[in-house]
């Protein structure tokens, strides 16, 4: 059953598996009353037309598929599941048991949303708990939650699956399953979902009493997943959706794509309208524009194909033509139309059976023409086992080398459709991809990319992907600030999240913020000095005082001024990386003495970790745990890449110092701190990323693995211990004045062209015959290579299970090691850390024993250690994190 409903001029289109009143009105529609008043003291201005037609149905506590452009939209169900929650039924069935809702979203954010959306329209219904149910990976934490008392839980289906582990009893107590969102949940977390639907299954099926069971799930798009969802686990669901797109996937419409040289488009659409009589079919080929129109119609007559034509030019109606089209088919002839866009909306066409895309069409626009045959989607379920042969519409697209311009969308469509797509529409996207992202080449490099070392979706997201040198290395700080990449003293001020901050790089010695942040509080003390900036304009550099603290600014924006000439302006603090704004009167006029320092702040990434089940933002837990954790306090990384004014830095430790002993004690490390809160889990590919993505420009050398710093190595930071209490407000010169980093030679630098893998090779090949001493032993369980190697830069190990191969750079030369090993390994666990003089490799022998020889081969550069004693405890290699 389909349905056409106008709304004011617009025809929105609807397809319904069943027939359902619509409920246009809020006033009549299927809620409690005071829920209808709650939404309308909260403006809602809906229901909307999807909201119309998804309230009757989820309202009655039937199953329902809704899909939407506002499918992401949780008032689509909250409404009719609040006013279900309210009947006797739900609360009765069981004593001393009430039914629960359960709300799955496809990650934290979403779920929050719902939770206050449920707090802000509980007012409308008496007796209403929801809870919001986000847990860690520690295992206590989901042996603690209790629902007891609790109406509606909204949570994830990763949280929901630790919870059932302590809690299984919840399924058996479900009433309103609803999934959020379902193509995202499907797309991301299939399997997580599935395993909830069987757990689901099996728990109503031993439950006790007489507790209603529904299934609501809503998204904007059909997923192939929605299928099985159906047929498995819901009751003759009312299917409602509103998107035409989505409804041709549902109702079977076949896509095809048909390559060919522009040149030949016509002799192409000549081959697909050979008709016989045999196969009638009601056809309409689409163009956009007039010319083209003209020049097909022309084609077809002159190759006796019986056509209709309609522009905007036409002579003849849109009755007219809707009268000869209806003719054409009923004498036994294949109804051809050739139309433009425009004239789709007045003929009213929803009875072809062939859409054929002369032209490439917008995503919107395809829609459209696809509207045209609706009445000829398939209103069953789709089956993998039904040959596409004997469905009742067809889409065909003509592809040529111009049709560049909407290949993405269309390609994306196709993919989520499950059709068959050659290889030249592949091509096609891809070009265009590769324009699309030269034209974001002034954008800001991708947060996504720097924090995680990938961008989930780069054809949406606005930033670029790739370095601009002009825009990256504007303002390189590598040699500037950085003196010691393998340790350096950090000081973040601004925490943007859990691995994503700013802050100053402290030097060792005299550090030049230090005494210019003292100057600038010395002469902003005197009141004659501070003088307002008369003319405030964009990226000019002022003085800002917060209390007693001075600091430099750079005017972001600045807005139309008001009746007294002040105003706010966007700020942004360029010391320490954070943005606020002023009224314009508190901008200071900043001599040129204290403009000649370069800005200090430096944006600071910890590698390695991401946030748990795929998500794509941090919890605000971990966030608001790290800012406690680190604002305002020195830490010491280890520098492992640089970008302009970002730094990498893997691994980042908090410190204390020890005055009388001249030495430094690590606290905590920020990635194991974030590792331990449950909410954060190893990204081993993050550091690989950054340096694929910094590949064709200089990168600093890897240093040595932060260590537990000596006494020699702690000369000139005692003083700086003082840090560890700093306030907000003491990020100034006065609590930063004796810090500075361990005394260490400069990085050098390397400068890593992108090569042809002949050129690549060739180098390698060269530079074989430099392979590094190994000493090793062994003990019952594993074997130690210790590979004599000074401060080994872009280290590289890989374990086989017969072979280990190590390359790294020292003192400009690769170094090479393929081991061919005499006994088998296993490779998972065998680690290399890298040290000061050496890289130390650990094999976990595959059999314990004692191997009577290490390689296959003799090898010159590899002897046995006869001087190796065990090691203590203390003097085993330091690793973090």
């Amino acid at each position: 059953f389909q349905s056409f409903q106008n709304v004011g001029k617009e025809k929105n289109f609807v397809f319904l598996s069943k027939k359902i009143e619509p409920s246009s009105v809020l006033e009549t529609a299927p809620l409690s009353d005071g829920l209808k008043k709650e939404l309308a003291w909260n403006k809602f201005s809906g229901p909307t037309f999807t909201e119309s037609y998804c309230w009757p149905p989820v309202a009655w506590g039937c199953d329902v598929i809704a899909i939407s452009h506002q499918g992401n939209d949780p008032l689509l169900y909250i409404p009719p599941v609040l006013t279900l929650l309210q009947l006797e039924s739900d609360c009765q069935a069981l004593p001393n048991m009430n039914g629960v809702s359960l709300i799955l979203c496809p990650g934290w954010k979403k779920a929050q949303f719902v939770f206050d959306l449920l707090k802000t329209y509980r007012k409308g219904c008496r007796r209403l708990h929801p809870m919001l149910i986000i847990l860690g990976q520690n295992k206590e934490a989901a042996s603690q939650v209790e629902i007891r008392g609790c109406d509606v839980v909204v949570t994830t289906p990763y949280n929901l699956l630790r919870l059932l582990e302590h809690n299984s009893g919840l399924l058996c107590r479900l009433c309103h399953l609803v999934l959020d969102e379902v193509e995202v949940l499907f797309s991301d977390t299939s399997v997580q979902v599935f395993t909830i639907l069987d757990c689901y299954k099996k728990a109503t099926a031993q439950a006790r009493g007489n507790l209603p069971h529904q299934i609501i799930a809503v998204g904007t798009q059909w997923n192939k997943h929605i299928t099985p969802l159906i047929k498995e686990f819901m009751n003759d669901p009312h299917i409602v959706i509103t998107v035409t797109e989505e409804a041709a996937i549902f109702g079977n419409v076949q896509q095809v794509v048909q390559p060919c040289m522009s040149s030949s488009r016509t002799d192409e659409l000549l081959k697909l309208l050979d008709f016989t009589q045999r196969n009638l079919q009601k056809v309409l080929v689409f163009t956009d524009s007039l010319t083209e129109v003209e020049m097909i119609h022309k084609a077809l007559k002159s190759n006796s194909v019986v056509s209709l034509k309609k522009h905007k030019e036409s002579k003849c109606n849109a009755e007219c033509v809707l009268e000869r089209w209806r003719k054409m088919h009923s004498s036994g002839t294949p109804a051809v139309l050739v139309l433009t866009d425009d004239c789709l909306q007045s003929l009213g066409i929803t009875d072809a059976t062939c859409v054929i895309h002369f032209s490439l069409p917008s995503p919107g626009v395809f829609g459209q023409r696809l509207q045209s045959m609706s009445n000829n989607f398939c209103t069953g379920l789709k089956d993998s086992a039904v040959d596409q042969e004997h469905t009742k519409a067809k889409s065909i697209i003509l592809l040529t080398e111009n049709s560049s311009c909407h290949t993405p969308g269309i390609l994306h469509y196709l993919k989520h459709a499950e059709a068959e797509i050659p290889e030249e529409l592949h091509d096609l996207t891809a070009r265009v991809l590769e324009s699309e992202e030269n034209e974001k080449f002034s954008r800001p490099l991708c947060a996504s990319l720097k924090t995680f070392g990938i961008c989930r979706n780069r054809t949406e997201c606005p930033d670029r992907h790739r370095v601009n040198l002009s825009i990256d290395m504007a303002q390189n700080i590598v040699d500037e600030m950085i003196e010691t990449p393998q340790r350096v003293a950090i000081l973040p001020l601004f925490i943007v999240h859990a691995t994503n901050y700013f802050g100053r790089i402290v030097r060792k010695q005299k550090d030049q913020y230090t005494v210019l942040a003292k100057e600038m509080n010395d002469y902003f003390k005197v009141p004659g000095h501070r003088i307002s900036v008369k003319t405030v304009e964009k990226s000019v550099f002022c003085g800002l005082r917060e209390g007693a603290i001075c600091h430099r600014v750079q005017v972001v924006e600045t807005p139309m001024e008001d009746e007294e000439n002040i105003h706010k302006v966007t700020i942004k603090f360029i010391d320490e990386g954070r943005t606020s704004q002023v009224n314009s009167d508190q901008l200071l006029h900043l001599p040129a003495k204290f403009q000649s320092l370069p800005p200090q702040a430096v944006e600071i990434v910890v590698c390695r970790v991401k946030p748990i089940d795929n998500e794509v933002e941090w919890n605000p837990k971990v966030t608001d745990h790290i800012n406690h954790k680190i604002k305002g306090k020195l830490h010491h990384a280890k520098v492992v890449h640089t970008l302009g004014k970002t730094v990498w830095v893997d691994p980042m430790v908090g410190v204390t110092s020890l005055p009388m002993m001249k030495v430094w004690i690590n606290e905590y490390n920020i990635r194991s701190e974030i590792l331990s809160t449950g909410l954060g889990t190893d990204n081993p590919e993050h550091v690989g990323e950054i340096q694929k993505l910094c590949r064709q420009i200089p990168v600093l050398d890897h240093g040595e693995s932060l260590e537990h710093f000596t006494k020699e190595d702690t000369a000139g930071l005692e003083e700086a211990s003082s840090l560890q209490d700093t306030s907000i407000q003491e990020h100034s010169a006065e609590s930063c004045n004796s810090s500075v980093t361990p005394p260490s030679s400069k990085p050098s630098i390397i400068f890593r062209n992108v090569q042809t893998k002949e050129a690549e090779d060739s180098t390698v090949h060269q530079q074989k015959g430099c392979h590094p001493q190994i000493k090793w032993f062994q003990d019952n369980a594993t074997v130690t290579l210790k590979v004599q190697i000074l401060r080994a830069a872009d280290s590289k190990c890989e374990f086989f299970r017969e072979k280990v191969a190590f390359s790294a750079y020292s003192e400009g030369k690769l170094h090479v090691a393929d081991l061919e090993l005499y006994q088998s390994i296993i490779a998972e666990k065998s680690t290399c850390v890298i040290k000061d003089t050496e890289a130390v490799i650990l094999l976990v022998k595959e059999k314990k024993g004692t191997w009577c020889k290490l390689l296959k081969s003799k090898n010159v550069h590899v002897s046995l250690d006869f001087e190796h004693w065990e090691e203590s405890e203390d003097e085993k290699p330091f690793t973090v994190g």
